[in-house]
């Protein structure tokens, strides 16, 4: 659906509720002398409510709600009230789960302005109120019908050279193959979009957590740019509060190359939604909502730079189920190529950089994704404080594919830190073995441990593993673990 449909639709149903309150109180001759002006105002409101329609995504998934204030106001309340009357339901509603694409793209001012530079799963459990996000590089190979293996920000773009409009639905019926979820909605803007909303509203706030220096941001109109040092600008944004205009803010979230930890793909997905939620926060404020031009002015630009197909009444309803949803109801994913994530680097026949899932296939990542709801046990294990700051590192010590990327998803939704996983020199173990480095000062996690994956305990490290302690510490210039878990074949048989 075009934004200007759905302006329209609720410019229509605001004016007729509009003119009856107004012959309510005022009387209908005073309401037929001064048309343009009922107009007017009507059509100011029906901008504020599409506009707050349209942003429901981004509402959903990006920190607390404005604590129910735009359920008070009359009309909304209206509408509301029939959206929670209706016994239709939204798309993913009756399995309790409502799965909302996220994807951000260059443009058309951009070289290769349909790559999707930013791609975000968010999951919805009406039933809890929860929300997941997972954030999916764009770098990652994987097989699309009619094209082959392809960098999955390149769908995108052949949807769109194909037919205008396309590249939402041709990219979440991909992710929807190789996970095998259905998508039930996309939502997606491109840079200047994102940038000159910003700057409409006047800025953002945003506490920088780490100070980030990258020197490889790329400047645009630059790329080819034969002097390869004149491509880039030195980016370098210090810890502490910065109201950020457009370009700041779209430079924060997209920086790929910071130095230290803001290098990671994950310190990047963080980024992004802080970004959203100081946007949320900024736009949804009732000193902004009260000021038509500026809605306007957004509206004019998101009509232009936006593509989604959530329809008014699903959006209404989604907004009315999640509105209430806090920061802590919110679990963020990232898939990468971290010691324990699922992901591997590579090269393709090309020499480009890509991403390939870990186990060879999909399995994991669909593992993650169907898990990502803790069952009720699974809360009140992460509730208890039996498991905190235990550090596990987790070994493969069988040769059953995956083994240890699930039991380390399991283990990390009971509260453990999974510090790193990997494949153990010896492959033959028929029963799981937990050393324990703690030596005794996590007896509980330690006694958790031992009953889930029914191991036995050793505390005397081999000389052989102790190396391979060794080396994982110092190639990855990470911590020690509490404990260190080789999986035997028994574990392929653990329930959790």
């Amino acid at each position: 659906m075009r934004l200007s449909q759905l302006i329209w639709n609720f410019y229509y149903l605001l004016m007729i509720d509009f003119k009856q309150k107004m012959e309510e109180e005022i009387g209908q001759k005073l309401f037929e002398k001064k048309p343009k002006k009922m107009r007017a105002r009507a059509k100011v409101c029906g901008f504020i409510l599409a506009f707050f329609i349209l942003f429901t995504a981004t509402v959903l998934i990006s920190g607390d709600a404005s604590e129910s204030w735009a359920g008070k106001i009359p009309l909304i309340g209206k509408i509301v009230g029939l959206v929670e009357s209706s016994d239709k339901k939204i798309k993913g509603e009756s399995q309790d789960r409502i799965n909302i694409l996220l994807l951000g793209m260059g443009g058309k001012k951009h070289d290769g302005g349909y790559l999707t530079d930013t791609i975000i799963l968010a999951s919805l459990q009406p039933s809890t109120g929860k929300v997941a996000m997972l954030s999916i590089p764009r770098d990652l190979m994987i097989s699309v019908e009619g094209m082959g293996w392809q960098k999955i920000n390149a769908i995108n773009a052949f949807a769109e050279n194909k037919k205008k409009d396309s590249g939402g639905e041709a990219i979440s019926q991909a992710l929807s193959d190789i996970l095998e979820i259905p998508i039930h909605y996309y939502f997606r803007v491109d840079f200047e979009g994102f940038t000159n909303i910003i700057d409409h509203l006047g800025g953002v706030d945003v506490y920088v957590d780490n100070t980030l220096e990258d020197y490889r941001y790329p400047i645009l109109g630059n790329e080819d740019n034969e002097d390869y040092y004149s491509r880039y600008e030195h980016l370098y944004i210090e810890k502490g509060w910065h109201t950020m205009d457009g370009s700041l803010a779209l430079k924060y979230a997209r920086s790929r190359y910071g130095l230290g930890a803001e290098g990671s793909d994950f310190a990047r997905a963080k980024r992004q939604q802080k970004i959203i939620q100081a946007a949320k926060d900024k736009i949804l404020s009732a000193e902004n909502l009260l000021k038509p031009n500026m809605i306007s002015s957004i509206i004019s630009e998101l009509n232009e730079h936006v593509l989604f197909n959530i329809k008014v009444w699903e959006g209404l309803k989604i907004w009315q189920i999640f509105k209430d949803v806090k920061s802590d109801d919110i679990t963020n994913y990232v898939l990468d190529d971290r010691p324990n994530g699922l992901l591997v680097a590579g090269r393709s026949e090309a020499g480009a950089y890509i991403l390939s899932p870990k186990g060879g296939d999909f399995s994991d990542i669909r593992y993650l994704v169907n898990n990502f709801f803790p069952t009720t046990d699974q809360i009140e294990a992460i509730q208890s404080e039996n498991n905190q700051s235990a550090r596990i590192e987790i070994k493969n010590g069988t040769w059953i594919n995956g083994l240890a990327s699930q039991i380390s998803i399991d283990l990390e939704k009971k509260n453990f830190e999974v510090l790193r996983i990997s494949n153990s020199s010896q492959r033959d173990f028929r029963q799981s073995t937990i050393y324990d480095l703690s030596y005794g000062e996590k007896n509980e996690a330690l006694k958790y441990l031992k009953d889930v994956l029914q191991a036995e305990v050793l505390f005397e490290v081999p000389q052989w593993l102790s190396e391979e302690i060794k080396n994982d510490v110092g190639n990855s210039g990470g911590e020690v673990p509490d404990f260190l878990v080789i999986l035997g074949e028994s574990a392929s048989k653990v329930q959790f």
